[in-house]
């Protein structure tokens, strides 16, 4: 029985992701009643690691779960950017005391499954406000008096009050706000890996997210799981390989992209038995996501490359704000939908362009192009590197001040 809800038809997310669990836990807090469609057969979620900067654990913490997310996430003590071919160290900014008093919160590095499992938990502990089902995939909708008619792939619909399309990167509600199709793939594939803490070298096994720059590559790793697990990511560009959606690869193919890296590095990159291969995509902004009472969320908003970790973090940043707007236009979706875009297209368009430059930063040919990055970077004392990411790290107001409505 729904009980001091604020709307009789639900607002219908598409989508039980990461983006999608954290628009419902927002919404349920703001006295929403959600409904969430997910078109696989069961709520789960791709992929390994995942980092959880300052401003992604105020956005977790203001959806509940914080303490959950907590449970099984690893707070390192640094990020550093290792020069891939010589071995140096090109930044190192340190994650201690000075780093949680500016940020009013830490850094941590957990799996995604844990994070997903923290949000559909949270999920199904407000089962008053939210409806969680599976098979259901959302192929369209349609505009109506009061609300919105959203199509199934079945051929039925469900009247909602709004839809929020969390849809990720090949999202059915985009294609009717937006009309882009699928995003071009890119050159840049990933290679991903988990390794038992006891495979990882010993010379790795560093309390550090760490990135190793090359040219045309970079490697990242860091600890999983309280220090069991570690995490690889390889990334190439230009290799030629032309797809990856979680498809094995093997040693054999993914070695020599890698190659010209220096010995700890390879080292590491030797270990794993076989990979899983991605292939990554971006979008160019746009300046519209919502269409009246629908609304774009996380990758179907703002697709990014990888390359500050941010893509999920901006997901819930886009989660709260939006139950905020909701409960401030007091139920007039289109309304609080323009505010919330208002609120978010600036923001989350600029670590997406950021994203994709620092990637460029990060892949700089050898030679002299490569010498002069490491000098710019090397040098940076920690309050220039904090002063560099303030503008990201640091959650919005809306963010910070989000409270449960009850």
């Amino acid at each position: 029985m729904i009980t001091n809800a604020r709307n009789d038809r639900p607002v219908v997310v598409a989508g039980g992701g990461l983006g999608g669990l954290a628009a419902a836990l927002a919404l349920s807090l703001k006295r929403f009643r959600v409904l969430v469609l997910e078109q696989a057969s069961e709520f789960g979620e791709l992929g390994a690691g995942i980092q959880l900067a300052p401003n992604a654990w105020h956005a977790i913490d203001a959806l509940g779960v914080g303490g959950l997310v907590k449970k099984e996430a690893v707070f390192i003590e640094r990020l550093q950017m290792m020069d891939g071919i010589s071995g140096e160290r090109i930044i190192d900014i340190p994650l201690d005391a000075r780093f949680q008093e500016r940020y009013g919160n830490p850094y941590a590095v957990t799996h995604r499954a844990d994070i997903h499992k923290a949000f559909l938990d949270g999920c199904r502990a407000r089962p008053d406000r939210i409806e969680l089902r599976t098979r259901s995939r959302v192929t369209g909708y349609d505009l109506e008096s009061g609300g919105v008619s959203v199509r199934l792939a079945e051929g039925n619909r469900i009247a909602g009050a709004a839809l929020v399309g969390a849809d990720g990167w090949r999202s059915a509600v985009r294609q009717k706000i937006v009309g882009d199709g699928d995003p071009a793939p890119t050159e840049h594939i990933c290679y991903r890996a988990v390794l038992a803490a006891a495979d990882m070298p010993v010379q790795l096994r560093w309390a550090a997210a760490t990135l190793w720059a090359g040219h045309d590559t970079h490697i990242v790793h860091y600890p999983l799981r309280g220090w069991e697990l570690y995490n690889l990511v390889a990334t190439v560009i230009g290799s030629g390989v032309q797809s990856g959606h979680n498809e094995e690869a093997s040693p054999e193919e993914v070695l020599p992209l890698f190659a010209h890296n220096c010995e700890l590095p390879m080292r590491l990159m030797r270990k794993p038995k076989s990979y899983k291969r991605w292939m990554l995509r971006f979008r160019e902004p746009v300046e519209n996501w919502c269409d009246g009472p629908v609304a774009l969320l996380g990758d179907a908003a703002h697709l990014m490359l990888q390359y500050l970790a941010q893509g999920a973090a901006m997901a819930y940043e886009d989660a709260v704000c939006l139950a905020a707007c909701a409960e401030q236009a007091n139920g007039d979706f289109a309304k609080a939908f323009r505010a919330y875009q208002d609120l978010r297209l600036v923001r989350a368009t600029r670590v997406q362009l950021s994203a994709r430059l620092v990637g460029q930063i990060f892949h700089v040919a050898d030679g002299i192009q490569r010498r002069v990055r490491n000098d710019m970077y090397q040098h940076r004392t920690p309050e220039q590197n904090y002063q560099a990411i303030d503008w990201m790290f640091t959650a919005p107001q809306y963010v910070r001040g989000f409270r449960a409505a009850g």
